[in-house]
């Protein structure tokens, strides 16, 4: 959802507003649109339930958080605004996503075959 030329709509992040039409692709124009470059080394994190890799990556939108778990192959980028929202919630918020830790595929009450 997008509230206008150049503004985000409700749940996007800023810097995710379309660029204009005919503006200057920044430096690093031969990337693909909505490639990710990483910056930096990745840390590894990981206890005796999982392992997450996380990289701070650049793409045409800003900078980025990816966070990926190797062992599923899944992976997301947050943006400064989703990882700040994260503060914003109680620790019971993380407990209900654990309810069903391999997706909503796994939940039998989220309505989709696992």
């Amino acid at each position: 959802m997008n509230d206008g030329p150049g503004r985000p709509g409700a749940g996007e992040c800023p810097e995710a507003a379309e660029r204009p039409e005919g503006a200057e692709r920044p430096e690093g124009a031969e990337r693909p649109e909505g490639a990710e470059r990483p910056e930096g080394a990745a840390i590894e994190l990981g206890n005796e339930f999982t392992l997450v890799v996380v990289e701070l990556v650049r793409t045409r939108n800003g900078a980025r958080l990816r966070i990926t778990a190797p062992a599923s192959g899944r992976h997301i980028s947050l943006c400064p605004l989703e990882l700040e929202s994260l503060t914003w919630q109680e620790p019971e918020f993380f407990s209900r996503l654990l309810a069903s830790p391999f997706g909503p595929e796994s939940d039998p009450e989220a309505g989709v075959a696992g």
